[in-house]
């Protein structure tokens, strides 16, 4: 039985309900969806407060990192009061303020091999806020294995892509990344820099890309890669096609 809603949800959800593509049985479905966000940063703030805002029942953050004061000019979850705690307890304390129906599990440590596929069993879409290619390789991984979509974001000075990876109806990470770039071919974001609302620009994409896969409405960017130029206030689409000889998705994959 879908979870009813109490009278303060109807009226917190209130400019939900009244969307045809949402509606009563569409919030219901978000209150029993769970959405795992892998990095507590940029990406992870945007996309976990609209999460949380919108009503997903559970929510899992994935992030080992402490607060930092560089962390403040584009990870709006923290404020001054944070500094040098962790980052999941300072996310968990702001989101509960925001919404406190939603449910907060926080996973104090870093997506490893070892523990990835135990961290996305519980939940439906996985949501990348890492900002590196190790880690989304190994999202890509336990999400190809145990069947279920992954949301990729990523982010650097003023540009930012998203796409959603799901081998089920379309290519993988892998398909598109099959290789590790060379070395310093890959800008790292600490070096480069990050403008300020790039962030936040992606991250609610992101956030939108799982409301979604959640309700199974609108076209997903399945096999499509958005790319956001701020600088020129430009989005172009790329085709993304996948790749029979994957190795993660395709029939040599090992089990």
């Amino acid at each position: 039985m879908s979870a009813s809603l109490s009278s303060e949800e109807l009226e917190r959800y209130a400019r939900h309900l009244v969307i045809p593509e949402i509606g009563v049985e569409g919030q219901r479905r978000l209150k029993e969806s769970a959405v795992l966000i892998v990095g507590a940063g940029g990406l992870g703030s945007a996309a976990a407060l609209y999460l949380a805002a919108a009503g997903v029942g559970r929510l899992g953050l994935v992030d080992g990192d402490v607060v930092t004061l560089s962390n403040l000019q584009r990870q709006i979850l923290y404020g001054g009061g944070a500094l040098g705690q962790p980052k999941v307890e300072a996310a968990r304390r702001r989101l509960l303020d925001l919404n406190p129906g939603v449910r907060v599990d926080v996973y104090e440590e870093r997506l490893t091999a070892a523990n990835a596929a135990a961290l996305v069993a519980p939940y439906q879409v996985i949501v990348d806020g890492s900002d590196n290619l190790p880690t989304r390789s190994l999202v890509n991984a336990a999400c190809v294995r145990a069947g279920k979509p992954f949301v990729y974001g990523a982010v650097i000075r003023f540009e930012g892509r998203v796409s959603v990876f799901d081998a089920r109806r379309g290519p993988c990470y892998q398909c598109v990344h099959p290789a590790p770039p060379p070395p310093r071919a890959v800008l790292d974001p600490a070096e480069a820099g990050v403008a300020s609302a790039l962030p936040g620009t992606i991250g609610t994409i992101q956030a939108s890309e799982t409301l979604k896969l959640l309700l199974g409405i609108g076209s997903p960017l399945t096999g499509r890669l958005l790319v956001y130029d701020a600088l020129n206030a430009s989005f172009e689409y790329v085709t993304l096609r996948k790749n029979p000889r994957c190795e993660v998705c395709g029939p040599a994959a090992e089990d």
